[in-house]
């Protein structure tokens, strides 16, 4: 295990704080090698910062998330990073429909490392209030933590 990509709509919400929620959890483990990044399946937001509310609900969490920027999602990342973990179903989908025949990447729903929640999906924080980014963040670190705990499973194995 090498690298990780967090994938979004737009690459300015939930998937910049899942990059700083599985930086921190890969660095609290020890696996501080392991690369992090993140980009959107649309073009909208390229070269922007994350929303203002994503950084702030980060920066409580003691991760500062700032210094990214949204890019969107092209086809050499699909060898480039073991695991690309989408947000949603619809993010999933459009990874599936993008992902080149014979690329090494595996594509998953970032909650399916989070364990026994009743949602599969992280709920798109950018047209509601601040609760909603908090909200994201608590699903988006569950999942973190689990995922980190699966690589350091299949390190060891």
């Amino acid at each position: 295990m090498k690298s990780i990509l967090l994938v979004c709509l737009g690459n300015i919400c939930r998937s910049p704080m899942a990059q700083g929620a599985v930086r921190l959890a890969l660095d609290e483990a020890g696996l501080a090698h392991i690369e992090t990044d993140s980009a959107g399946t649309s073009g909208w937001h390229v070269g922007s910062p994350p929303d203002p509310r994503a950084v702030k609900t980060a920066l409580m969490r003691d991760m500062d998330i700032s210094g990214q920027r949204a890019r969107q999602v092209e086809t050499t990342d699909f060898d480039r990073f073991d695991i690309i973990a989408a947000m949603d179903r619809n993010n999933y989908a459009r990874l599936r429909e993008l992902q080149p025949d014979g690329s090494t990447g595996r594509v998953h729903l970032l909650l399916e490392f989070a364990g026994e929640l009743p949602v599969r999906e992280v709920p798109d924080p950018y047209y509601g209030g601040d609760d909603g980014f908090d909200h994201a963040l608590d699903l988006i670190e569950q999942a973190a933590r689990g995922l980190v705990t699966h690589i350091a499973a299949r390190s060891k194995g």
